[in-house]
């Protein structure tokens, strides 16, 4: 019994560790990604269903704002404008 215990011990410790470098990596990772903002980044914004497999879908990329319709047959522009600053958050 006392083998059995001991193994168990061992294995809830190993487990632990790597749960913890699991979590420390995701975390660095996270830290590296949000760190190099470039500008470049596809911003999804908000969607819109106006049909059963329609929607209407706006977008960030470059400073700027596409209204895209979205359907089962294809994806077509709406409208593209300037995005407007949002204020800070306080």
């Amino acid at each position: 019994m006392e083998n059995f215990t001991s193994g168990i011990l061992t294995t809830l410790l190993a487990l632990a560790i790597v749960i913890s470098l699991v979590w420390i990596t995701l975390r660095a990772l996270k830290r590296i990604h949000y760190g190099k903002s470039t500008g470049d980044e596809l911003r999804f914004v908000r969607a819109l269903p106006v049909g059963s497999r329609e929607r209407i879908v706006i977008i960030q990329y470059r400073n700027e704002e596409y209204l895209l319709g979205v359907t089962s047959g294809g994806i077509s522009l709406l409208e593209k404008r300037p995005t407007t600053p949002t204020p800070p958050e306080s």
